[in-house]
């Protein structure tokens, strides 16, 4: 798990400097659940440069298999719970009333669920941590959601 957090990490990193080069070459999902907060910066997203690309999909072959073959999971690669599970949490949040004051952004990668963007308050980003580990087949989420005053926890989109 923290290795992945390190590749995610260094990978949105480097998306603002990369991003002519750069595309969601995995198809990662990646949406917006919330957009309450007007001047929440915009999260770069799951952006990879073709030398990424490389060394990414040897991990993602090992990793997505491995936990079928240990029998966590019920689907033959990890990686194909992320299209329903992103889409799914993003539902959850956009339709739970205590959620409408934010600007949320959710990428699925490996059944976990990133969540960038803004909340209204910490206790709000933290209600949201919790809810969205509740979603069916959701093995954990990494909450990168920044309130009111702070500087965003996560790489921004590049400028347009």
């Amino acid at each position: 798990m923290h290795r992945l957090r390190v590749v995610l990490a260094a990978t949105l990193a480097s998306a603002p400097a990369l991003a002519q080069q750069a595309t969601n070459a995995f198809n990662d999902p990646f949406l917006q659940a919330t957009s309450a907060i007007a001047n929440c910066p915009v999260p770069a997203g799951p952006l990879y440069t073709p030398e990424e690309v490389r060394a990414e999909a040897h991990v993602r072959a090992q990793h997505g298999t491995s936990c079928y073959r240990s029998g966590r999971c019920r689907l033959p690669n990890s990686y194909l719970y992320d299209n329903e599970i992103a889409p799914r949490a993003a539902q959850y949040l956009r339709q739970d009333e205590r959620f409408a004051t934010s600007s949320v952004w959710v990428m699925g990668r490996q059944r976990l669920v990133f969540l960038l963007g803004c909340a209204a308050s910490k206790e709000q980003a933290a209600d949201m941590e919790r809810s969205v580990g509740l979603v069916d087949d959701v093995a954990g989420v990494i909450n990168w959601l920044s309130v009111p005053g702070e500087p965003p926890r996560y790489p921004l989109a590049p400028a347009r």
